[in-house]
């Protein structure tokens, strides 16, 4: 009797063994993506290069603070269309018509605080930039927003009637800001402040490139925050990978997406003020001027990328600023050139993230 409930116990023991679900296993850890370092060398090389060809130090210190403030300037203008070319797979070639409309706007407002920008005061100079660049930013937000619903909308998905009618935007704007501010080249003379360099030693390192630099530098900031720690963030970068999924969700893409847009639109804006300022004269062409050079650097950092973006503005203006000192009659081609090494290295871009 003892033998078989000793054997009655076993068997209860295994079918309890059989009936008890497996434990869960503890879910594997999402591996984290490496960063890809060898992009970042390509400015260390560039510069040591040209070091070695120019053979002046304070010359090359010159040439590349001249390009690191060239780049932050591009790469406001470049980053609000890189991801709208990114995630909305937009070609906007009117992105130049907010660029030349921030330039105009901030003529415009920089016209009545004449005092503050002449005063020997730099705060007064920086209250009065500040006041136009948000001017400039709101306005081609506000812009933009009617451009998205009106222009771009019906065109989603359709890249040869995108360019079409884009370009064609571009042109009319043109041609509406030289019917309201007339055709003749106009001036925006630099704040009395941020006129003249810092002298160093032999290094003069001028006041307004700095200022550019150090606006780049925080809208690099803001953006990279703003993707990477913040819900709307999250949705973007998500959205550039796969848009239906985000939707499947239960989230409007198509208003994340009309919000991408106007604020591609406002810091096109804001680089328009900082082109104008940098250039100290423009006209209407503003924009489409400087558009075949922002869609290499789009090209160049990888679509929907704004390291990348930003990555490609500083090389850009660096081969742009000791090419031009070297080998000027090569200047003009080395962005090209440029794209050409790095696209036949890396066919997506130095960081791409849209895989258009």
């Amino acid at each position: 009797m003892k033998k078989m409930r000793q054997n009655k116990k076993t068997e209860g023991d295994d079918m309890a063994d059989i009936s008890a679900p497996a434990a869960p296993s503890a879910p594997d850890a999402i591996p984290k993506k490496s960063l890809d370092l060898l992009p970042l060398a390509l400015p260390l090389v560039i510069g040591l290069a040209a070091w070695l060809l120019i053979g002046s130090t304070t010359t090359w210190l010159t040439l590349t603070l001249a390009a690191l403030a060239m780049g932050m300037m591009v790469f406001v203008i470049a980053s609000g269309l890189t991801l709208v070319f990114g995630l909305m797979d937009v070609i906007n070639f009117g992105h130049g018509a907010f660029i030349a409309i921030g330039a105009y706007l901030a003529m415009t407002v920089l016209a009545p605080l004449s005092g503050w920008v002449q005063a020997d005061n730099l705060a007064l100079n920086l209250a009065a930039l500040l006041i136009a660049a948000v001017v400039a930013m709101i306005g081609t937000g506000a812009l933009g927003l009617v451009f998205e619903r009106i222009i771009i909308r019906p065109v989603y998905g359709q890249h040869l009637k995108q360019i079409l009618i884009t370009m064609g935007g571009l042109i009319v704007a043109e041609q509406l800001l030289h019917a309201i501010f007339g055709g003749d080249q106009k001036s925006m003379a630099l704040p009395a402040g941020l006129r003249g360099a810092i002298i160093i030693g032999d290094l003069a390192l001028e006041k307004y490139r700095l200022l550019a630099v150090a606006v780049g530098l925080a809208v690099f900031a803001a953006m990279q925050l703003t993707l990477n720690r913040s819900r709307i963030g999250l949705l973007i970068r998500a959205g550039v990978e796969n848009s239906e999924m985000v939707e499947a969700l239960g989230y409007r893409i198509r208003r994340l997406f009309v919000g991408v847009f106007v604020a591609g639109s406002a810091l096109a804006g804001l680089g328009g003020v900082l082109w104008a300022l940098y250039r100290e004269t423009f006209t209407a062409s503003i924009g489409g001027d400087v558009m075949v050079l922002v869609f290499i650097v789009i090209i160049i950092g990888g679509l929907g990328s704004v390291g990348g973006c930003f990555l490609g503005a500083i090389l850009v203006a660096m081969m742009a600023n000791y090419t031009a000192f070297l080998v000027p009659k090569v200047a003009l081609a080395s962005s090209i050139l440029l794209m050409v090494a790095i696209l036949m290295w890396r066919p997506q871009g130095l960081y791409p993230v849209a895989k258009r």
